[in-house]
């Protein structure tokens, strides 16, 4: 089975509230919510690819030193497994805009069980609440 790479943020602002985004219609699980990120591309590092994917899918900057490690999801679909690290970012440039057609929600960590999410990110959620 396939490893797939992919780096995941949990965007904070002020209010302590994290930044989910709604995966759009025609892509695959269409209609969940996740933490923005994506895909490491060849020659990445996992926080290369989050300032990559944050620029294309928010329009925003932040920087490596504001990606603070905070945990790490490891869970296998049907053809693929998926290995996702999970940064905390407190501090970047813009306003987080759709940029790929995805609905955006400032959540309260003690509410994103609300939220219907992928398999690899629902263990993520106590971790987050429990931190924030």
């Amino acid at each position: 089975m396939k490893t797939v790479l992919v780096s995941a943020v949990a965007l904070i602002d002020p209010d302590g509230r994290v930044l989910l985004g709604q995966r759009p219609v025609g892509k695959s699980m269409a209609g969940l919510w996740e933490f923005p990120g994506g895909k490491v591309e060849q020659g990445e590092t996992p926080e290369i690819a989050l300032i990559r994917e944050l620029q294309e899918e928010l329009g925003i900057d932040t920087w490596a030193s504001c990606l603070a490690p905070l945990t790490f999801a490891s869970h296998s679909y049907d053809h693929f497994h998926l290995l996702m690290p999970l940064f905390a970012c407190r501090k970047w440039a813009g306003t987080p805009q759709s940029r790929e057609g995805q609905a955006l929600k400032w959540v309260r960590p003690r509410d994103l069980r609300n939220y219907p999410m992928p398999a690899a990110d629902i263990p993520l959620i106590p971790i987050l609440r429990d931190w924030l």
